[in-house]
């Protein structure tokens, strides 16, 4: 081999191992970079995750933030409606020393008023009606119960006698020929009959057999007779208020005028009036 051949392969044989050499070094460059943009990418995810937690947090110290000021309008509202809850029931309390005096005054006079309206209504279960009465005028005279309690029991004995108005009522019992003494048969017992009472305008009475019944005239404080049409209504009424049958339309007499109030509307007016005045 001549000189130009040998160098000329020495040649080739520099430049094989300075392109290794520089691939090598590409090589390793390359990898570094990776490597650099991996670290830079890892803190760019950890910037994130830090940012995304940040978020987090500031969303929920801002839901919390917003629910302490509602709460705190919340307690503010409650502390006004308390203030003035307080300031009303301060006032209420000033007034009881003037309430308290008057009172039983009150109490006894509803008593009065109660009893008014009682004698001058027709005389429908009068027996129960005056121990009513009489029960609360012995529970005023004592001292068992305080001034709220009697008023309670009073108050209470009213709205039993209001309901009468509002009711169909029917029972059995001893019958009053006029409002004195009760009717007796001819061996001296007391003559039972059926009663049916609508409200405070009618008062009615059927016998067993239902062959005489009457109605009460409040006018003339008495039983007036019914005829047999009449009679049949009551027997029908009667089977209403014990709930035997349908309410229907009863065709009976009253046994108030209907020109002019009851007797015990007027006679609770007039007590009123004068207890007024």
């Amino acid at each position: 081999m001549n000189k130009v051949g040998m160098t000329m392969a020495c040649l080739l044989v520099a430049a094989g191992v300075l392109g290794t050499a520089q691939a090598a070094s590409l090589n390793e460059t390359a990898v570094e970079a990776q490597q650099r943009q991996a670290k830079l990418q890892a803190r760019i995810d950890a910037a994130d995750d830090q940012t995304r937690q940040a978020l987090r947090e500031l969303r929920r110290v801002r839901r919390e933030a917003s629910r302490l000021e509602a709460y705190d309008e919340e307690l503010a509202r409650q502390v006004e409606r308390q203030a003035r809850a307080i300031g009303k029931r301060e006032r209420s309390v000033a007034q009881l020393a003037d309430a308290g005096e008057r009172l039983p005054v009150l109490t006894r006079r509803l008593v009065e008023r109660l009893q008014a309206l009682v004698e001058a209504d027709m005389p429908f279960l009068r027996d129960e009606r005056e121990a009513r009465l009489a029960s609360l005028q012995q529970m005023l005279d004592g001292a068992e119960l305080s001034v709220a309690d009697k008023l309670d029991r009073v108050l209470a004995a009213w709205r039993t006698e209001l309901g009468y108005g509002r009711e169909v009522d029917a029972w059995h019992g001893p019958l009053y020929p006029s409002d004195a003494q009760p009717d007796t048969a001819s061996e001296g017992a007391p003559r039972a009959v059926d009663y049916l009472r609508v409200g405070r305008v009618g008062w009615y009475y059927l016998t067993p057999n239902g062959e005489q019944g009457g109605v009460w005239q409040a006018d003339a404080h008495r039983w007036q007779p019914l005829d047999g049409d009449a009679r049949r209504e009551v027997r029908k009424g009667l089977r209403i208020a014990r709930e035997e049958r349908a309410p229907a339309m009863l065709d009976l007499p009253l046994s108030v005028s209907p020109e002019a109030p009851s007797q015990a509307a007027s006679g609770a007016s007039r007590e009123q009036t004068e207890g007024d005045s």
